[in-house]
């Protein structure tokens, strides 16, 4: 296990967007296993339950066999550690994305050095895409279908549907 070259992306998937599975593709010849692993933050609400954001991953990659998907409650360098991963994936939409993770992957990098960082530039396609629209959107009753995957959306549609009926 320890000349696999695995990588973590790390976040809250809240929901998974096209611009996540984006990242997530164009990674898979780099890797032998990228693991989309949900950090759980007791701090922050999210709009979807773990085990959905789990599902919507699950789904969305069934037919690909070198990525998994996980949670975490600990800090990332730790579950890498942990788990014997010595990569990060990160995607990068903007400069100030930028800043941000070259601020994180330093201090990754200080906290275990054997931890390597790997930025991919988000494809300008899906450069303005992050769950927080997509959040936002559904929340006024709109349709984010043009921000997440197909299967994602679907499965999106099913879980809204199922919590309308058990507020009625």
């Amino acid at each position: 296990m320890e000349n696999l070259r695995i990588a973590v992306f790390p976040g809250s998937f809240d929901p998974i967007t096209l611009g996540h599975e984006s990242v997530i593709r164009r990674a898979l010849p780099l890797f032998d296993k990228i693991i989309v692993a949900i950090g759980i933050n007791a701090d922050k609400r999210c709009m979807f339950p773990l085990q959905t954001r789990l599902a919507f991953i699950r789904e969305l990659f069934k037919d690909e066999p070198k990525v998994e998907a996980d949670s975490f409650s600990s800090l990332t360098v730790d579950y890498c550690r942990q788990n014997h991963i010595r990569f990060l994936l990160r995607g990068l939409r903007t400069a100030a994305d930028f800043e941000f993770e070259r601020i994180v992957g330093l201090s990754n990098k200080l906290l275990q050095p054997d931890l390597e960082t790997v930025f991919l530039l988000t494809d300008n396609r899906y450069s303005f895409i992050n769950s927080s629209v997509v959040r936002d959107i559904l929340n006024h009753h709109g349709d984010p279908s043009a921000f997440v995957p197909p299967t994602v959306y679907k499965m999106m549609q099913d879980y809204m549907a199922q919590n309308r009926q058990k507020e009625k």
